[in-house]
């Protein structure tokens, strides 16, 4: 599967928000967004200029994309599967991409970030219920147990994480038992209960057209 494998800070310069994609870095002074003001590129000193309602759609569907690390063609298909399902699409869409094992893994506090959370389960890390998942865009369910193998309990990357999850803080759809390193998977999340500042009613808009 294609993924972005460039510099991620610059993204979160070309969105202007942070994006909290270096994990514990993007909590101190060293964020770039708070140390460069300007775009990146060679044009990045022009003034940004009013965008159009297609810029503004355009612009939250990539801050989207970009957060949870998925590529074009894999979000317009979680876009169509969430059109056809009952309910509110924009909110279909981000439920489903809250439930990829990889945000689940970095929403549990066992990454730093979903890149690194992405790169622990294709190494096969973790298990739900019991069996090995590699694959990072697995779609876990209410009930599903996820725990990191006892062969990777030692993973200082994974401890280092867990304490510094308090500042991220934890969201109500999960639970976490830091002794045994396992979570659980309470119910599917709740708008209200996905912390993402993402207006997806943009996101529906655009695809819309």
């Amino acid at each position: 599967m294609a993924r972005y494998t460039g510099p991620v800070c610059r993204l979160c310069r070309r969105e202007g928000a942070k994006l909290f994609l270096k994990g514990d870095r993007c909590y101190t002074d060293k964020c770039s967004l708070e140390r460069k003001e300007r775009l990146p590129g060679e044009h990045g000193e022009v003034p940004r200029r009013r965008m159009s309602e297609y810029g503004l759609q355009l612009r939250e569907k990539q801050k989207a994309r970009r957060i949870y690390g998925i590529m074009e063609k894999q979000f317009r298909n979680y876009f169509e599967k969430a059109e056809r399902k009952k309910g509110i699409t924009g909110e279909n869409l981000l439920r489903a991409l809250e439930c990829r094992l990889d945000n689940v893994v970095y929403r549990l506090g066992f990454a730093p970030s979903r890149r690194a959370a992405r790169q622990l389960v294709r190494h096969g890390h973790f298990q739900v219920n019991g069996r090995k998942v590699n694959i990072p865009s697995y779609q876990v369910k209410p009930k599903d147990v996820v725990k990191v193998r006892e062969k990777s309990r030692n993973l200082g990357v994974i401890h280092e994480s867990l304490r510094a999850a308090e500042r991220m803080g934890r969201v109500s759809w999960l639970r976490v038992d830091k002794a045994k390193l396992e979570g659980e998977v309470l119910d599917y999340p709740t708008r209200d209960q996905i912390p993402e500042a993402i207006t997806e009613k943009l996101i529906v808009e655009l695809y819309s057209k």
